[in-house]
């Protein structure tokens, strides 16, 4: 049996136990470049097939784990905007203004809050929580 540990900065530590037979182990090291990156994402298309409970499906944990942490700290999504996500959620589901109504109050209250004239209520952001599926932390936002 050998035991697999993995630092990952401002995570807590990963530790992997598993018996295989005949595995050699491949260092895993912390992502520092773009290279170093490269060589993760390629190795994470080897084994993006992997099959459960192998070393190479644990492997494959392992890497895509420090390849999210090293694009979230290269790459660090934006805080969403409510009025973008509600923006966003209509585009997709080709809504139109007036089919906020219901979430909103009124037609003016939609163009408003679209606008910017005013701010999203409690019981809006309830509504779009609920019937559209729109987060509630993305609806909090700012």
């Amino acid at each position: 049996m050998f035991a697999l540990w993995v630092l990952i900065p401002n995570m807590t530590e990963l530790k992997i136990f598993k018996t295989f037979k005949n595995v050699d182990m491949e260092p895993i090291r912390p992502i520092k470049t773009p290279e170093d990156y490269q060589k993760v994402l390629k190795r994470i298309e080897e084994l993006i097939d992997s099959q459960p409970d192998s070393y190479e499906f644990e492997l494959l944990e392992v890497l895509s784990i420090l390849a999210d942490e090293y694009e979230n700290k290269v790459c660090p999504m934006p805080e969403l905007d409510p009025i973008e996500a509600i923006k966003y959620e209509m585009q997709e589901r080709g809504l139109q203004q007036k089919d906020l109504v219901p979430y909103i109050g009124s037609k003016s209250k939609v163009s408003e809050l679209l606008n910017r004239k005013t701010g999203l209520t409690i019981k809006m952001i309830k509504s779009l929580y609920h019937e559209l599926g729109i987060p509630a932390s993305i609806l909090l936002a700012r």
